[in-house]
């Protein structure tokens, strides 16, 4: 089987399996971003053993799991924000392990550990708050602005994939990834474009205009998302973050616009008060 054809067949059931549980509901909504978040995680901190950090696994995993399923009661109106302070005791017990594991890195190790669940976790937990939209649907779930959003991302990165590859030729960092070009980055904001103007047609409670900001802030900070991705690999002398999607690579490798661009999204919604 070519690699075009396997790239095919994985992204089509990886992007049936996450549309279908943002559909179906909450449960399936859950289990599959929690799994996302897990495997994202690992994935990390498997990677970072490349550079000689000896990152917390399973404190780390524990608090990042923990922060998704806080933030969920909180959307779902379970519990008051106040108690999402149970996470500062979580945070100062990586510091008071690290005392107990006698590696020469200690806080290159903390550093790590700590950053899987802020570049990770975080931004994935805050999809809570977007599909249940706690203060506006009485804690009630809802999938379009989150499934609009993941459509955004991969309009742009269609787009940027069709331009880079006919007419790509001036590149937009090559010290860090060499096949990314302005071309492309172009050709992914017009298809971003176009996919916001046809979901503003379709979901109405959010006009074109904010469906157009939203777009943008997930194509241009995507950018940014994948490089910083590219970076964390170049650094660490590795292609693929994994091997979980074949033809595509690892969860990080298809999360990494995301991990970056949904906090910035949030940030906007609430601004707005569109959630």
């Amino acid at each position: 089987m070519s690699n075009f054809v396997l790239r095919t067949i994985s992204g089509i059931l990886f992007v049936t399996s996450l549309v279908g549980a943002l559909i179906i509901g909450e449960i399936p909504f859950l289990i599959v971003i929690g799994g996302i978040l897990i495997l994202a995680m690992y994935e990390f901190y498997s990677l970072s053993l490349k550079a000689r950090i000896k990152p917390q696994f399973s404190l780390g995993l524990l608090i990042g799991l923990t922060v998704f399923i806080g933030t969920y009661l909180y959307a779902t109106g379970h519990i008051e924000a106040i108690y999402l302070l149970g996470f500062t005791p979580l945070i100062t017990s990586v510091f008071i392990f690290e005392l107990y594991r006698k590696h020469k890195q200690p806080f290159h190790n903390i550093a790590y550990t700590l950053l899987g669940v802020f570049y990770i976790a975080i931004p994935l937990s805050l999809f809570n708050l977007i599909a249940f939209k706690a203060e506006t649907l009485q804690h009630t779930f809802s999938y379009e602005i989150l499934l609009s959003y993941f459509i955004l991302i991969w309009a742009n990165d269609t787009g940027a994939y069709l331009f880079g590859v006919s007419i790509g030729k001036h590149k937009i960092f090559p010290r860090i990834s060499p096949k990314k070009s302005w071309e492309g980055f172009i050709g992914g904001l017009i298809f971003t474009t176009i996919v916001a103007w046809i979901i503003s047609l379709n979901y109405s409670n959010i006009n074109f205009a904010h469906w157009i900001a939203i777009g943008l802030l997930s194509a241009i900070i995507g950018v940014f998302g994948d490089l910083i991705e590219s970076m964390f690999k170049r650094s660490i002398d590795v292609k693929d973050s994994g091997k979980f999607l074949p033809g595509h690579g690892g969860v990080l490798d298809r999360f990494d616009a995301v991990f970056l661009s949904a906090p910035i999204v949030f940030a906007y919604l609430k601004i707005m008060m569109l959630i």
